[in-house]
């Protein structure tokens, strides 16, 4: 599971009920050691290399790598005049990376003194996961931002009927999907490209980036003169633990009729529902 987003247990929208009434959920924050060496490289050089990274998991929010400033190169950072503060945290300093030519304004920040109750962020440096060229996962690429150790996904094959209606035609049906189970989010259902109207199918410019997944490449589908965009992704190159989704078109949940055996599926709310409600 994913701790504090999506449907986590101390996400936005939990899908499980607690046996008691929790205090609140806004603010709640886990701090944590990492036992992953993490790296990260800015204009050719090594700006972060720990092994004793910790992460912080905040409601609401993508976990977040904290590093000691020990093993940050310090020497490249300027200190800035931007300040932001927290409720949760207090006052956050901070600073610009400077490597050579290349400037990232504002690209870190610390806590150098967290209030009361937050976590001991003292003598730690976070980074904006962007700011920098490249981060590594011991020896391998990380994207998009960090990974969370409870997230999980999971690639089934399935037998169940699958069919998909868009303005009520249908566009795609099978019974050899494969269904992606991923932690916090509805179960997605990636269809062989064989068995997806390909009539219908608009490719789409926009790209996106998921950590577990690697980069994925989108359709929009007509149907009787109407265009749903951006409706289908497929990953064309996912990463290693997604590698059986590959070759495979999964519909948005959130803007498709979808049958399961016969039976509609509801259109759960995420982030991707029509207005962006999560």
């Amino acid at each position: 599971m994913s701790l504090t987003v999506g449907n986590g247990p101390f996400g936005r929208r939990p899908a499980g009920v607690f046996n008691f009434e929790l205090p609140r959920r806004k603010g709640l924050i886990y701090f944590e050691e990492s036992p992953r060496r993490i790296r990260g490289a800015f204009a050719g050089e090594t700006i972060v290399d720990s092994r004793h990274p910790k992460l912080l998991h905040e409601h609401g929010l993508l976990p977040v790598y904290y590093f000691p400033e020990a093993d940050v190169r310090t020497d490249l950072l300027q200190p800035s005049d931007h300040v932001t503060h927290c409720p949760w945290k207090g006052e956050a300093r901070h600073w610009t990376l400077v490597v050579g030519e290349r400037t990232a304004e504002n690209a870190a920040w610390s806590y150098p003194d967290p209030i009361e109750d937050a976590p001991p962020l003292a003598g730690h440096l976070a980074f904006y996961w962007n700011a920098l060229d490249e981060w590594f996962e011991e020896d391998e690429p990380a994207i998009v931002h960090a990974r969370d150790p409870y997230h999980r996904i999971d690639i089934l094959d399935t037998s169940r009927h699958i069919r998909v209606e868009v303005g009520g035609e249908t566009v795609a049906e099978t019974r050899r999907a494969r269904v992606l189970f991923e932690a916090s989010l509805p179960p997605r259902w990636y269809i062989p490209r064989e068995d997806v109207r390909a009539d219908v199918l608009v490719e789409s410019d926009k790209r996106t980036g998921c950590a577990y997944k690697g980069f994925a490449s989108y359709d929009s589908v007509r149907t009787s003169g109407e265009l749903e965009e951006d409706l289908v992704w497929r990953y064309d190159e996912p990463r290693r633990e997604a590698e059986r989704i590959k070759g495979y078109l999964a519909f948005f949940n959130e803007r498709a009729d979808i049958y399961v055996d016969g039976e509609l599926q509801g259109r759960p709310l995420t982030q991707w529902s029509p207005g962006g409600s999560a």
